[in-house]
């Protein structure tokens, strides 16, 4: 649905209400001249993480897009790295802003990044 995303190669491992666990794999063509994955690569991630965990949360005929996004770099990131996101989503009756996080970890479990993304949620 989103052509962009799929330019990380994103692999969802585990998706149900709520909840979203992604993987990426380190590729070339996602480093910096830190020979790091790329922090466009990280928030692309992260994103798409939080945005699968709350769609699966969302009750039908609800609208979503993002309005803000911050992300924390806690580490180089390198390697297969994994998303995750838990999220709560409340009924949605009108127009409402909504937060979700999303957090990355590589191969031997360290924290590279948090992505806050902020939601706008309305009823189609």
């Amino acid at each position: 649905m989103v052509p962009y995303t799929s330019s990380i190669r994103p692999l969802v491992m585990e998706l149900r209400p709520g909840y979203a666990r992604v993987t990426m794999r380190d590729r070339r063509r996602f480093r910096n001249h830190l020979r790091s994955i790329h922090a466009v690569a990280l928030v692309n991630l992260g994103e798409v993480t939080s945005g699968l965990a709350m769609l699966m949360a969302m009750q039908p005929g609800i609208r979503s897009i993002v309005t803000g996004l911050s992300i924390e770099y806690h580490k180089k990131a390198r390697g297969t790295l994994t998303a995750e996101s838990t999220c709560v989503v409340p009924s949605i009756t009108e127009d409402q802003d909504f937060v979700a996080i999303a957090e990355i970890h590589d191969a031997a479990a360290d924290l590279v990044a948090s992505i806050r993304v902020n939601w706008r949620l309305g009823i189609e």
